[in-house]
């Protein structure tokens, strides 16, 4: 029996941009593309129980940006009957804080959701553009993006706060499963540099930066990406057997 793989997407985007990465695994994986809750609350447990009742168990949970944040919180909790986890552009907080530099800083996100509140249709033509910032073609991408951003205001603006409160350092030391962090060199939202400071929580896995890309790295080289999740999974395979 081949292995399911859940795809999760990053805030503010429709599942169907991750459409190209699943298109490029299902030679060897079931894989399923799985939408981010659209609550308005901004609870994290809200999002995890709505999440951990959706979705099937004894997979392997892949995820971008906060859907890898969500991944990651999820493997957490199911533990044993979770196969996996991969997270793509995902950070153990989105936020910097005293304990966790490496991330966006807290100025810069409250006037990022300060724009989402008042202006939402501009600010997320922006967000799309900082997604592509970084690649090859950041214009083309950032059309792209644009034609998969979502509408509803309320979901977003929770999805922002579940973004700035969830703290997955506990969370990514507890899973015991496999683990693979890939990050792009040259990402706006979730800096390369917090590498090392990822690898130092994992109990095992790898952490990995990807050259010459930037956040929205899983549109822009699908089949290379998935070519390095399967590897992945071939060798957490291997040694279970």
């Amino acid at each position: 029996m081949r292995e399911t793989l859940i795809l999760l997407p990053g805030w503010g985007l429709d599942g169907v941009v991750l459409q190209p990465l699943a298109d490029a695994l299902a030679g060897e994986l079931q894989v399923q593309i799985a939408e981010l809750p659209a609550l308005t609350s901004a609870s994290v447990p809200d999002w995890l129980d709505e999440l951990d009742a959706r979705l099937p168990h004894d997979c392997w949970l892949v995820g971008w940006s906060l859907g890898g944040m969500l991944a990651a919180a999820l493997a957490a909790r199911r533990g044993e009957r979770c196969r996996g986890l991969i997270g793509l552009a995902s950070n153990a907080r989105f936020v910097s804080s005293h304990a966790w530099p490496q991330a966006m800083p807290a100025d810069t996100y409250a006037t990022f959701y300060e724009g989402c509140a008042h202006n939402a249709g501009a600010t997320l033509k922006r967000f799309a553009m900082l997604c592509a910032q970084g690649s090859g073609d950041a214009r083309g991408l950032a059309r792209l993006l644009q034609t998969n951003l979502l509408t509803n205001e309320p979901s977003l603006l929770a999805g922002l706060q579940v973004l700035a409160t969830l703290d997955n350092r506990t969370a990514l030391a507890a899973f015991t499963g496999p683990q693979l962090h890939l990050l792009a060199e040259q990402d706006a939202l979730v800096p390369a540099a917090v590498a090392d400071d990822l690898l130092a929580l994992l109990p095992a896995g790898e952490v990995d930066v990807l050259e010459g890309c930037g956040h929205a790295f899983v549109l822009e080289q699908p089949q290379a990406l998935a070519a390095l999740l399967l590897e992945f999974i071939r060798e957490a395979n291997d040694g279970d057997s």
